[in-house]
């Protein structure tokens, strides 16, 4: 064992570093992004409808700059010196896409305002290949005559839903998401919808026990 003297040991001193000139700084804060956001055909008389609707939430809400490129049939968004949040720009393009999905104004402006909503998409054919008949008898039952099954599963596990052909999505919330998935997987595996409304009546008194 050697002894060594304490106060020889160099003790570790806390680096410094040079000040930042302003220049950087600016260049940081003003580093812009840009999203583009493809519109399908059969949104693009709907989106004309309801720009003013879209496009305003966007800049007043979030700060970004829009346009619509008719060209590309798609919705351009860049950050810009008004944006505060970092993630704007990721809530603005979801917000957009939510609406070419087929969702209601309305519903996808819930995206902006809430942090713990989320999209959700899936085919039936991800379920079971279903062809003919069999597929439309599927499609049928989710819907429900005049669209009664699936604004019962919408009001029930407080969710959206758009039924898009053999595609669905479905806007809401990790848990709320995870049931009304779990309702239409059952109708599209042929479960009669008088059994999923007994299963929705369940999940829904248990949601409510515990957010008591």
């Amino acid at each position: 064992m050697i002894d060594i003297d304490p106060g020889s040991v160099p003790q570790p001193s806390a680096p410094s570093f040079p000040v930042l000139p302003a220049s950087a700084l600016r260049s940081t804060t003003l580093k812009s992004e840009s999203r583009r956001i493809p519109i399908p055909p059969h949104r693009m008389t709907p989106i004309k409808k309801d720009w003013i609707n879209i496009f305003s939430p966007l800049t007043e809400i979030l700060g970004l700059q829009v346009r619509m490129n008719v060209q590309r049939r798609c919705v351009e968004i860049r950050t810009s010196k008004h944006t505060k949040d970092i993630g704007a720009i990721q809530k603005g393009a979801d917000f957009v896409k939510a609406y070419a999905l087929g969702f209601d104004v309305n519903d996808a402006i819930a995206l902006l305002r809430l942090d713990d909503l989320y999209l959700d998409s899936f085919e039936i054919k991800d379920v079971k290949t279903l062809h003919g008949d069999h597929l439309s008898r599927a499609i049928g039952r989710i819907a429900g005559q005049d669209g009664k099954t699936k604004f019962t599963i919408e009001n029930t596990s407080r969710t959206r839903i758009v039924l898009a052909d053999t595609k669905i999505h479905i806007m809401g919330s990790f848990q709320n998401i995870k049931v009304a998935r779990d309702a239409i997987v059952s109708l599209i595996l042929g479960s009669p919808p008088g059994k999923v409304y007994a299963g929705l009546r369940t999940v829904s008194s248990r949601m409510k026990q515990r957010a008591l």
